[in-house]
């Protein structure tokens, strides 16, 4: 997959997402503009559809990713499905790939690093085949398709992509476990030092207010 001079040596942490993100999910999917929605999932989806699609995120069955900020705000984020049908016998066990990255998080290699992930995460169990169903006018979308060596097949104002993955190795195993554990760990120092600005924050405020109480009981 042909990579950007920041993506190519940066490590950008990739956490897995649970139930307990959904709040989370929902937050990122609204910040995402009416034409970002569209893309995403191939309609302008309203606030209401959106909340229903993370409602019915099956995190037993699925997979979810996210990349953080500083702030704890989810700023882009994958979805890797698996189907409920049989898989086609010709393309083996399959799942199916979608991305959303914020606007203000553009540029910088998030989706590409993000189906990177999913093509380890999936072959590591086991897929064959990665699918993505996009627009056709989703060019960044299937750009990382095609940089990663998949087949596209355009039909009008849709297309698919299908990216044969190898089988795991041992290798692979050992390199998702430690981008895994180098990504909750990231995660916790970022969990520990927004607490930690939360009680500067309202220290701050508390002696505002105190020195705001002391000028009005001096005039």
């Amino acid at each position: 997959m042909a990579a950007t001079p920041d993506s190519r040596w940066s490590w950008v942490p990739i956490r897995s997402l649970g139930p307990r993100h959904r709040e989370r999910i929902v937050a990122h999917l609204l910040g995402l503009d009416e034409n970002d929605r569209y893309l995403r999932f191939g309609y302008p989806a309203t606030d209401a559809q959106i909340a229903r699609y993370v409602d019915t995120l099956d995190f037993d069955r699925d997979e979810v990713f996210g990349i953080f900020n500083r702030r704890l705000e989810l700023i882009a984020m994958a979805h890797l499905a698996h189907p409920s049908t049989p898989a086609d016998p010709a393309r083996g066990a399959m799942a199916e790939f979608g991305v959303s990255v914020l606007r203000k998080a553009r540029g910088r290699g998030f989706g590409a690093r993000l189906f990177e992930h999913s093509v380890l995460h999936a072959r590591n169990r086991g897929v064959q085949t990665l699918f993505i169903h996009a627009l056709s006018e989703n060019t960044a979308m299937l750009k990382i398709a095609r940089n990663a060596g998949a087949t596209v097949e355009r039909e009008g104002s849709e297309s698919d992509a299908w990216l044969r993955l190898p089988p795991d190795t041992f290798a692979s195993h050992v390199e998702e476990m430690v981008g895994e554990q180098a990504a909750e760990f990231d995660y916790q120092i970022k969990r520990h030092a927004s607490h930690v600005q939360q009680i500067l924050d309202t220290i701050s405020e508390v002696k505002a207010h105190i020195s705001s109480s002391h000028h009005i009981a001096g005039e």
